[in-house]
């Protein structure tokens, strides 16, 4: 990797470049970033990681090898087609654009691309999104392992085909929020029960932490390790009882089906409005 060039400062790029120098991937000098408009943000960048920002498009992408592309999905249509003639056969195209497909890229950038479409969750801001990426057929074996690098800087990352992002949306893509619905429910819950809130959401982001370090390490299934500690007539066996009457575990099923769902359908609906953007009626 020689240069990579940001589109958009938000939180996701910001994950990214201190993924990026954290892991010693590239020098702070070699990492470019640019917005639409806010300055501020660009000297905050600057003066935090002392990466370069410009408006300056010549400068911006001369000898870039990776592109990505972190703008807002809404403004990727303008955002796409303003930069299409800088964009070359040669570079990575990186995507984090919730919900616009490559074909969509392809189509407004008006050329063949060499392209990574991927679906991180929040999570990267601490470097632990699970992140799920689909790559083009331009895409080279280089490229490929350049964008396992990339993404392995925030996370874990996994491959898959590109209709498989709906599901990943719906499952890791949102997962977050849905962990911190469940906590809310536990915080509550312990006040009720009479425990300190403060000590109560220490004991209760441990609990979790060390749920899924069983998960991740044990050579178990999830059900074998929640029967294991589910012993007849005892307090976990209680709980359980009550999420089962209630249908917790259907909930959440379909909860992430529902994601899976909305995530096609916004898709769909993005694609189709970034594809005639600016079209003559």
């Amino acid at each position: 990797m020689k240069k990579i060039a940001i589109i958009g400062a938000g939180s996701m790029a910001e994950a990214f470049i201190s993924g990026i120098l954290e892991n010693d991937l590239i020098d702070r000098k070699n990492i470019w970033v640019t917005n639409n408009a806010n300055q501020q943000r660009l000297n905050n960048l600057e003066e935090r990681y002392g990466v370069q920002s410009t408006y300056d498009s010549n400068a911006f992408f001369e000898g870039a090898d990776i592109v990505m592309l972190a703008m807002k999905p809404k403004d990727a249509a303008t955002a796409i087609q303003s930069i299409r003639d800088y964009l070359t056969k040669q570079m990575l195209i990186v995507s984090v654009l919730a919900g616009v497909s490559m074909n969509t890229i392809e189509t407004l950038a008006e050329k063949p691309l060499s392209l990574a479409r991927s679906m991180p969750n929040t999570s990267a801001a601490v470097g632990k999104s699970a992140t799920a990426i689909a790559v083009n057929e331009r895409v080279s074996t280089e490229q490929l392992e350049i964008t396992k690098k990339l993404f392995g800087t925030v996370g874990l990352a996994r491959f898959v085909e590109e209709e498989q992002l709906d599901a990943v949306t719906g499952l890791s893509g949102s997962g977050p929020a849905y962990i911190y619905y469940l906590i809310e429910a536990m915080e509550k819950s312990a006040v009720e029960v009479g425990l300190e809130k403060q000590m109560a959401s220490e004991l209760i982001v441990q609990t979790l932490l060390g749920a899924a370090e069983m998960v991740k390490n044990s050579s178990k299934s999830s059900e074998e390790l929640r029967r294991e500690v589910t012993s007849p007539g005892g307090t976990t066996e209680a709980g359980i009882r009550v999420l089962e009457e209630n249908n917790v575990q259907q909930a959440f099923i379909s909860c992430i089906k529902a994601a899976t769902a909305q995530s096609k359908k916004m898709g769909a609906a993005l694609s189709s409005q970034l594809e005639t953007a600016d079209q003559p009626s």
